[in-house]
């Protein structure tokens, strides 16, 4: 990166932050502590109002947070931000109606030049998921379940909600501690601290019928909760050992709350623990599938019992 370059981001980074330390900067932008030095007294000299705390705690801070001009965006950076737009539309996410205005805000920022490029990526680039003869078709199954956008408003604010859920037929409603929200194979769904039976669950957000913000008496810093959380925690029943072609398969795709534990150097072999829900039917199809997917270069050192008769049952399906 260039100096000048690296400067005008730094700018931006210290100008978005009430206080930071040198050593903040060091590691941000992978720098010396006389190169952040020389960059800050540079900032200095440009205007940049910083004030000096001392102290073993010390750093600086910016007295005014509006010094900065107006925002120039580079070419390379303008093509990101557009194509990250394409590779994102129909693919039920919040917010899609913002889209076109926020289009339009951005092409008033750019120079003729730059419009002329995104027309001719717009005209080529086709992404998964595209109409190819109306890439700005929304159809009704593009948009998100309308709870999402009010659920992410509410989570901005505070991750203790009363959920209520449509279960077998069923509207139930109870207190949850939200985790997580998260889209996995084209669902979004909430990890959450089910505050009633004090148990960790998933919950598709295509089944909720009302979100609301929930009032706690006694509310838990997030740490604490946490803690709490992770003594709900179920025992391992799955355990598994990776070899190289397995971590390739599981690299490609994993549900969400896998994850590996490398055993290696060079990360040829990894562990994998985890508890399966094995009376939940739709969870146990699920990682059956994803086993296979993992295909041969694995060794199970942990199976729970229906787990290993799924996976017999639809291996014997495959073999008739």
């Amino acid at each position: 990166m260039k100096k000048v370059e690296r400067i005008n981001i730094i700018m931006r980074y210290i100008n978005n932050r009430a206080h930071f330390t040198i050593s903040e900067i060091m590691q941000e932008f992978n720098i010396s502590r006389s190169t952040a030095i020389r960059d800050i007294r540079e900032i200095e000299a440009m205007g940049m109002p910083l004030v000096a705390e001392v102290g073993r705690d010390g750093g600086y801070f910016v007295m005014n947070n509006s010094v900065l001009p107006t925002v120039r965006f580079t070419d390379n950076e303008i093509k990101a931000l557009f194509i990250a737009f394409m590779a994102t539309r129909n693919q039920q996410l919040p917010y899609l109606k913002s889209r076109q205005s926020l289009t339009e805000k951005l092409l008033g920022l750019i120079s003729k030049n730059q419009q002329d490029d995104l027309v001719l990526l717009n005209e080529v680039l086709l992404f998964e998921g595209t109409n190819p003869h109306n890439p700005d078709l929304l159809d009704l199954s593009d948009l998100p379940h309308p709870m999402l956008e009010k659920l992410i408003q509410l989570l901005l604010m505070d991750n203790y909600l009363l959920i209520s859920v449509q279960e077998e037929k069923k509207i139930h409603s109870y207190p949850i501690y939200l985790l997580h929200l998260y889209r996995e194979k084209s669902m979004w769904l909430i990890d959450g601290f089910n505050l009633e039976e004090e148990k960790r669950q998933t919950i598709p957000v295509d089944n909720l019928i009302d979100v609301q913000s929930y009032a706690v008496k006694n509310r838990a810093a997030k740490k604490k909760m946490l803690e709490r959380i992770n003594k709900h925690e179920e025992a391992f029943n799955l355990v598994l050992e990776l070899g190289p072609k397995a971590i390739a398969q599981f690299k490609k795709y994993h549900p969400l709350k896998l994850t590996i534990s490398y055993t290696s150097p060079f990360q040829t072999t990894a562990i994998l623990k985890t508890f399966i829900q094995v009376h939940r039917s739709e969870e146990l199809s699920e990682i059956t599938n994803w086993l296979l997917f993992l295909g041969g270069d694995i060794k199970i050192r942990q199976i729970p019992e229906e787990l290993l008769a799924s996976l017999e049952d639809r291996l014997n399906l495959y073999r008739s």
